[in-house]
């Protein structure tokens, strides 16, 4: 029983770093999103309907999101050409700088 618990708390150490996502920067972030900005906004605040507006989401959110389009897992054929050159770091930074945007808010 004791040799398990050990093995178990071992992996568990050893996994944990996979499951972190990197911290992003968003200074950084700010600086990499101008090719973003084409289509969702300056500031993430796309004006066109078929662009989602990035601005106010979650950082983890948008960080899977890049994840899964560079991993061809969610399908776009744009994003999917947009983030071939992306490390995840820099798909942190995009996350973070995005994310601590303020998003529109519809008055009802």
């Amino acid at each position: 029983m004791k040799h398990f618990a050990l093995m178990a708390l071992a992996l568990s150490c050893l996994s944990a770093p996979a499951l972190a996502d990197p911290t992003g920067n968003i200074d950084q972030g700010k600086a990499k999103s101008t090719t973003c900005a084409a289509c969702h906004g300056v500031d993430g605040n796309s004006q066109a309907a078929m662009f989602p507006k990035l601005a106010g989401q979650h950082p983890d959110y948008l960080y899977n999101a890049l994840l899964e389009y560079k991993a061809g897992t969610r399908k776009n054929a744009i994003m999917g050409g947009q983030v071939t050159a992306l490390s995840e770091q820099d798909m942190a930074d995009l996350a973070a700088y995005f994310g601590s945007q303020k998003g529109l808010y519809l008055k009802r």
